[in-house]
């Protein structure tokens, strides 16, 4: 019984920052990857980074490295999306997800087993 929860989106204005929260429960973690996804309205949904739970070891996509940093609790399995200097293009749910298999790590949505529920992130300009 895995569960994946995402917390602290919300309405910001353009340039501000928010820490989105990743909060796994069911089992142990030292063996998986976590990712964020984002989805807008009408578009497909879009790779956003992932963390190598045991190393820490990350990757961002172009669209985002400088700004958006992954991070973890390895005792608390508690993984983090800390966003700088938003912009409105950063308007989407945003989605945590778990991978048991892909130990390398994934940009594809397909490859990861759980997903959580999402959070709405929206920026104005």
């Amino acid at each position: 019984q895995v569960q994946l929860v995402e917390s602290g989106g919300g309405l910001v204005q353009a340039g501000d920052s928010l820490r989105l929260t990743c909060a796994a429960s069911g089992r142990t973690f030292s063996s998986v990857v976590m990712g964020w996804f984002r989805q807008a309205p009408g578009k497909e949904r879009e790779f956003v980074g992932f963390i190598k739970w045991s190393s820490g070891s990350t990757r961002v996509a172009d669209s985002v490295k400088g700004r958006f940093t992954i991070s973890r609790d390895n005792e608390k399995n508690i993984m983090y999306l800390q966003m700088n200097s938003l912009k409105p293009e950063d308007t989407a749910v945003y989605y945590c997800a778990l991978d048991y298999n892909n130990l390398g790590g994934s940009n594809k949505a397909s490859w990861y087993d759980h997903w959580g529920q999402g959070t709405q992130v929206t920026v104005s300009s």
